[in-house]
């Protein structure tokens, strides 16, 4: 009898769910006045971007509600996919790399906004952030591109971008970034031990 794969909990998922009627009803209106799920994908950049001149120039909070209010376009790219049955890997690759770039563009705008102000915890808790976030990405890429499988762990595209838009209206930035640092990089490893075990699984010989 075959046994039924365990679904993990992920917030993401559980946000898809929760509003997937609110991402339909956006991304048919946004197919129907020609828009289309790439170009949504890079509106979000541009957002991103946006918020990130915001937070470098001392105003966080301005850039914490840009984040908020583009935030949803991440899932809203995916949904246009889905109705117009186009979800093309090519779609699936430019979503990711624009991810990375949206999201380091936040880092270093905080790194930036630490370094003017002196602050040199800040500027290395921006870094530890920011190198975390790359390895959870990098972790799970590179695994699932060897035929391992390397979804464990927390500190997710989500997770972290929700971390980091509290830090940011609520002025707790650096404790955002120690969030986001810690768990990152713990997912990065655990993440790393997972494939090591699996491959040790079918090499008893591996280190």
């Amino acid at each position: 009898m075959e046994r039924k794969e365990k679904k993990k909990f992920s917030i993401e998922l559980l946000l898809r769910k929760l509003f997937k009627g609110v991402l339909d009803a956006v991304a048919g209106f946004l197919l129907k006045i020609g828009l289309t799920p790439n170009a949504v994908t890079l509106l979000g950049l541009v957002g991103s971007i946006a918020a990130a001149v915001l937070v470098a120039l001392g105003m966080p909070v301005w850039g914490g509600i840009v984040l908020l209010l583009m935030a949803p376009l991440d899932a809203v790219d995916g949904a246009m996919a889905r109705l117009s049955g186009k979800t093309l890997k090519f779609g699936a690759f430019l979503d990711s790399v624009i991810d990375r770039y949206s999201e380091l563009c936040i880092y270093a705008a905080i790194l930036y906004m630490f370094f003017q102000q002196g602050h040199l915890w800040g500027v290395m808790l921006s870094f530890a952030a920011a190198s975390g976030a790359v390895l959870v990405s990098y972790t799970r890429a590179r695994g699932e591109a060897l035929g391992f499988e390397a979804k464990v762990g927390v500190m997710t595209r989500v997770e972290r971008s929700i971390v980091m838009i509290v830090g940011l209206l609520f002025g707790i930035i650096l404790l955002a970034l120690v969030i986001i640092a810690v768990l990152a990089h713990l997912t990065a490893i655990l993440r790393m031990v997972t494939v090591w075990k699996q491959a040790k699984s079918r090499d008893p010989e591996l280190i």
